[in-house]
């Protein structure tokens, strides 16, 4: 019997306990040469639900076009190509939630922030120096207090570049489950469900290739918009974002991995700030 080549280690294990046998499979993914299992669980648990790790559509094996392997030579044709797919790298997504600001304004213009939201704007700053992260992005929403906020938070980073992207706007993304009686914003979700999605899309994936070390990005938008990405990045039902608060100023922080995993470092973290200057709303 030929030995297994690389990219197809395949074994029948049994498990002593229980008696049945899983199927292990080699892991050419970022993150090292384990072997991982297949219905592991001894006891014979079948989550509710499963995790897609092509949810960006960035595995390499959806990225490589299947061959029928005839000979040596096929095969490692397709195992360099498949090799040329792994990622490396780590992601590193930072979401600022923009400091408390005067709701009362008629317009964006009008809604700028309050001085508390401009103490709220320097302590994240210092906060996410102190960490000393080699930021190498920093995204702000065009929409005036998220402006403001990140402007603050730029003076402690004044060699980070910066851009704004209107996808980041605050909007209605996806009608919450459950409803909320007094907040019918039934006409926005067209339009804006839409433009928030395709932000998830143009930030949340796994490095690219090409990419050799980790990076670190902010991304200085508004409490919906962070709500719906971690309901997405994190695979629950995006419905759910409403059930999530966020305090102003807040840091979220979200990495993914080569492999397509993704985790939840923090969620709304305001352990930097005073807690009188502690505000949602």
């Amino acid at each position: 019997m030929p030995g297994l080549t690389k990219f197809q280690k395949y074994a029948i294990s049994g498990i002593g306990a229980v008696g049945g046998a899983v199927l292990l499979y080699y892991n050419v993914y970022g993150g090292g040469e384990s072997l991982h299992v297949l219905n592991s669980w001894t006891t014979n648990y079948t989550p509710s639900v499963q995790w897609e790790h092509n949810w960006d559509r960035r595995d390499p094996k959806s990225l490589v076009k299947p061959v029928k392997v005839s000979n040596e030579k096929d095969e490692n044709r397709f195992n360099e190509e498949l090799a040329s797919k792994k990622v490396s790298a780590v992601r590193h997504l930072f979401l600022i939630r923009h400091g408390q600001y005067e709701t009362n304004g008629k317009s964006d213009s009008e809604r700028i922030l309050t001085d508390l939201g401009r103490k709220q704007a320097e302590s994240t700053g210092a906060r996410l120096s102190e960490l000393g992260h080699p930021y190498s992005l920093i995204v702000r929403s065009t929409m005036s207090r998220a402006q403001e906020t990140s402007k603050i938070i730029e003076k402690n980073f004044p060699n980070v570049p910066t851009t704004d992207d209107s996808l980041l706007e605050e909007g209605a993304p996806i009608p919450p489950e459950p409803p909320v009686g007094h907040w019918k914003p039934e006409k926005y979700f067209f339009q804006d469900g839409p433009r928030i999605e395709a932000a998830f899309r143009r930030y949340f994936h796994r490095a690219d290739p090409s990419q050799t070390e980790n990076s670190y990005t902010l991304l200085v938008c508004h409490a919906n918009v962070i709500r719906y990405f971690v309901c997405r990045a994190m695979q629950f039902p995006p419905e759910a974002w409403l059930r999530i608060s966020l305090s102003h100023a807040s840091i979220t922080w979200i990495s993914i991995f080569p492999s397509g995993r993704v985790t939840l470092r923090c969620l709304g973290d305001t352990g930097h700030m005073l807690p009188q200057n502690i505000t949602a709303h």
